[in-house]
């Protein structure tokens, strides 16, 4: 075996790697053995310490949070003014004119001519169509001759009459001259009787003519309706018939034309909410806008409210009446408006926008969302004062810096701004409406 093959005691590698594979088990083994083991107070210890420091980091953490110099709150301010201030109800409806008729016929017959259209202005007593009126001059006609039939009846009974009469004059001379002996008493009593009857006859021939000429002012009254003219001065809103068209009165009057009166003046008929209508009395102005003039507002005046209730969707209702000047005829029947009334107007009052009323500083919101959380006191950050009365609240100032509350009275209200009395109130006091920021 050659020398370089082996280390300095003389073995081979292989013969030492075969030693070393043989002797390791046993040595490893007694060296576990002989060594100790780590005792478990020291890992508990070591947990412990690990626990202390998670703590003292969090308490430390508290304590910067709640002791590190806040960063000041920032906060939008709006001065108080003083103003006019108008409380308004929002009512929406649509314009009528003030008297708007419906124009039909009471006969039946056929639409012979047609003289009007619709937005024609028309005069009282225009002519705007008229009927077939054939018929109708034949029923005057009959009606002619039946009146000059009864006056014809009326001569054959006063001629009738007369006769009667004279006969009845002479049996009564005979029979008083012959002191009763001549003619017989039932000849006298024929005689009376036939001239009482003559009387009848010539009182019912009067009844006749009367008949007749009422009959006959029917038939001219007819003919005379069978031209349909304007009962008012107005405008034709609408024309619902046509030449040729039959119109047949059996039970109602059938609508022809729909006529405006006077479109110079109109109403705005309007829907009052049950919560407003306490607020909306007679004589109150308002404004109003059409969707025709958007950029436009037009005047109106409270003439009614309704006493009586209508209920549509479940939302219940009144009805009031607003007058309308229409003097350029630029607003047109139907068109739907949304007015505003006013129903109290104040002036020369301190007014604040209402979200100086609605205004909590941030720190009493904080508090008031979390009560559970402990919280430090703060130097000028009192208790927040509430009053038994509805119409007290509170604003809130700046004073050096930070807010004050400061208690006031309000009063009317347009839904944006409210109007507010109270010491300490003058115009351009800035009041804080809003926290722009705030943080640590």
């Amino acid at each position: 075996m050659p020398t370089d093959l082996l280390d300095k005691g003389g073995a081979a590698p292989a013969e030492r790697r075969s030693a070393a594979n043989t002797a390791a088990p046993g040595a490893g083994m007694d060296e576990l053995l002989k060594k100790p083991a780590r005792p478990a107070w020291r890992r508990l210890l070591r947990l412990l310490f690990i626990a202390l420091l998670v703590v003292l980091a969090g308490a430390g953490g508290l304590w910067a949070v709640r002791h590190w110099p806040a960063k000041p709150a920032q906060y939008v301010t709006t001065p108080v003014r003083q103003g006019d201030l108008s409380v308004t109800v929002t009512v929406t409806g649509n314009l009528a004119p003030v008297n708007q008729v419906d124009v039909g016929s009471e006969l039946s017959g056929t639409v012979e001519q047609i003289l009007v259209d619709e937005n024609d202005p028309v005069r009282r007593g225009q002519v705007l169509a008229s009927l077939d009126t054939s018929r109708l001059r034949d029923q005057v006609a009959l009606g002619q001759a039946q009146l000059a039939t009864a006056r014809a009846n009326l001569a054959q009974a006063s001629a009738t009459l007369n006769e009667t009469r004279l006969k009845a004059e002479r049996v009564h001379r005979l029979y008083q001259t012959s002191n009763g002996g001549w003619p017989a008493k039932a000849d006298v009593d024929a005689a009376e009787a036939a001239e009482a009857r003559a009387v009848a006859a010539e009182l019912a021939a009067h009844a006749e003519i009367r008949q007749a000429e009422a009959g006959l002012n029917t038939n001219r009254t007819n003919l005379t309706k069978a031209v349909i003219r304007s009962p008012v001065d107005g405008v034709v809103l609408s024309r619902k018939v046509e030449v040729g068209q039959t119109v047949a009165a059996t039970l109602q009057a059938p609508v022809l034309f729909t006529i405006a009166q006077d479109m110079r003046r109109m109403e705005l008929d309007a829907d009052i909410d049950e919560a407003d209508v306490g607020q909306v009395q007679e004589g109150q102005d308002a404004l109003f806008t059409v969707d025709a003039y958007p950029a436009r507002e037009f005047a109106a005046r409270v003439t009614r409210v309704g006493f009586g209730s209508q209920t549509k969707e479940g939302v219940v209702t009144y009805k009031g009446v607003l007058s309308v000047d229409n003097a350029d005829l630029s607003l047109r029947p139907g068109m739907t408006a949304s007015a505003d009334i006013r129903t109290r107007a104040r002036h020369g009052v301190l007014i604040v926008p209402d979200a100086a009323l609605r205004f909590t500083p941030p720190a009493a919101e904080q508090t008031s969302a979390n009560p559970l959380m402990p919280r430090m006191p703060r130097i000028g950050a009192g208790p927040v004062r509430r009053s038994s009365d509805p119409n007290s609240q509170q604003i809130w100032i700046l004073r050096n810096g930070k807010p004050v509350p400061l208690t006031v009275r309000v009063g009317a209200s347009d839904g944006r701004d409210t109007e507010v009395s109270g010491p300490g109130l003058r115009p351009g006091l800035p009041v804080i409406a809003e926290a722009a920021g705030a943080g640590k």
